[in-house]
């Protein structure tokens, strides 16, 4: 396991999930709390779509997209 920098802590803090560029490969990740990352990876594995209802109870209405601006795009 890695230590956190001060910076990434910082962009943890932010309301954008936090990217960290390897400067070698130039491979973008996604940093994330465990927490989170184990319910997404449930979520994942589960082939039952079910298990998608409490995630999609804690949303926001406010984070929600239109999804009329997909409509004809493929």
């Amino acid at each position: 396991m890695i230590e956190l920098t001060a910076e990434q802590r910082q962009e943890l803090e932010g309301p954008e999930p936090a990217r960290a560029r390897d400067p070698l490969t130039n491979e973008t990740y996604v940093l994330m709390r465990a927490d989170v990352y184990e319910r997404l990876r449930a979520v994942l594995d589960a082939d039952d779509v079910r298990l998608l209802e409490p995630l999609l109870a804690d949303l926001d209405p406010e984070d929600w997209v239109d999804a009329s601006v997909y409509e004809g795009k493929p």
